[in-house]
């Protein structure tokens, strides 16, 4: 059940989460959220607590660059619930080694990068 302690509008959802009032509309339309959004009587959006909370790991699944298909994936596993936690846990771990494989390749990006700073900044005469 969903948390009716504190709702906000769309516009406040936004600016707590940083992401655009579009953004957050797009999650809604592509089937993302949880639970449907509620609506106010004048139709316009209300997030609750627990709507936000969820926008929060959306956000922090797509910053671990996780396609859009799998999120979707993945939160319909979670509205199927607890029979599903090995699934969602299998999903997790292996997104989990994508990233870590990702965060390898950029890190030895970043030393190839720090080794060129370290290059001109001599020649510089910045060391």
């Amino acid at each position: 059940m969903k948390s009716v302690e504190h709702s906000m509008s769309i516009a406040e959802a936004a600016e707590h989460t940083g992401l655009s009032t579009h953004t957050l509309r797009y999650y809604e339309r592509a089937g993302l959220m949880l639970t449907p959004v509620d609506r106010a009587s004048s139709r316009h959006r209300r997030y609750s607590d627990d709507d936000i909370e969820w926008v929060g790991f959306l956000t922090k699944l797509r910053s671990a660059l996780m396609p859009i298909a799998q999120v979707r994936e993945y939160v319909d596993l979670v509205r199927l619930g607890e029979a599903t936690t090995a699934a969602r846990l299998d999903m997790l771990q292996r997104h989990r080694v994508s990233v870590a494989a990702k965060l390898d390749d950029i890190s030895q990006a970043l030393t190839a990068i720090d080794a060129k700073i370290a290059i001109y900044s001599k020649r510089n005469g910045n060391e």
